[in-house]
């Protein structure tokens, strides 16, 4: 396995693959890597020839109130996981090397959904993800690019780009990892305190309630809406937003669910650590 920390470097090591005929997969990850982004790596190195994981802390995607300074950072753990679970390349580089005069000014964005949601609570993230993501989709020039569905508004917003801006590459969606409570693996959760991590399952489980409710015949948004609500608040947590959106445009149901696949979205605090997650309904 190679570390490689220049976009320089890594190009030249990507033409020797190219000129090979390897296939290439791409992981991007802000690191402190879990057991959800490992089975995207492997997921990954079970298609392609060659894994790249990237490991870049994005400082554009984060809020002035955010957790930039003390996100997790283990680098030497991370490569070591990386390479034993089927990666080729880590791809490590600085913040310099992304971004050399400080703050790019030509970003990405989706004006139609950008704001909404989690993007209504953190202004300008999702343009530093789009953007970021773009990067690494034009430094590593992917087959394949591998995410997680718990990030599903991020995920949506990936394949728009793909989509609305030709990228020759395949989004690659693999299944929310959980933990046995049903709470969905992230980076934040070791942020918890541990009645916290006792409770935030409630997440889960009020999602999986109000899809039991819909799968019985409920289709009224208000109602699925209180029975995912009622299930954090009983279990001390603080809801932030709750949505139910057609899955085909990430535009928000009003009323009713009509025949459309929809997507229940969820964030809310337990202390004042922030999840999210989401179920879809069918």
């Amino acid at each position: 396995m190679q570390f490689i920390q220049t976009i320089q470097n890594l190009r030249e090591v990507l033409e020797d693959s190219r000129q090979n005929d390897l296939s290439v997969g791409l992981v991007p990850t802000m690191g402190a890597l879990h057991e959800g982004h490992l089975s995207l790596i492997r997921k990954s190195a079970s298609q392609n020839d060659l894994t790249i994981v990237s490991i870049f802390v994005n400082p554009i995607q984060f809020g002035a109130n955010e957790d930039l300074k003390t996100y997790p950072r283990r680098i030497e753990a991370d490569i070591s996981l990386a390479q034993s679970h089927g990666a080729r390349i880590v791809f490590a580089p600085s913040v310099l090397e992304m971004y050399p005069n400080n703050k790019p000014m030509t970003l990405i964005r989706n004006a139609q959904i950008e704001s909404l949601y989690c993007g209504a609570y953190r202004e300008g993230h999702f343009q530093g993800v789009l953007t970021v993501v773009a990067k690494l989709f034009l430094i590593c020039n992917p087959d394949r690019a591998y995410f997680g569905t718990k990030d599903y508004q991020q995920l949506f917003l990936i394949e728009k780009m793909v989509e609305d801006l030709n990228f020759n590459l395949k989004i690659i969606r693999v299944p929310t990892l959980r933990e046995d409570s049903g709470l969905a693996l992230s980076s934040r959760n070791e942020y918890l305190s541990e009645q916290d991590h006792l409770n935030a399952p409630a997440i889960f489980q009020g999602l999986e309630a109000a899809k039991k409710a819909y799968q019985k015949g409920e289709s009224r948004v208000s109602f699925l809406i209180d029975i995912v609500r009622q299930s954090i608040e009983l279990k001390k947590g603080q809801v932030q937003y709750i949505e139910i959106v057609d899955s085909s445009t990430l535009l928000p149901i009003l009323d009713e669910i009509k025949g459309q696949t929809a997507v229940i979205l969820v964030a809310a605090f337990w202390g004042k650590t922030r999840l999210i997650d989401n179920i879809e309904l069918f």
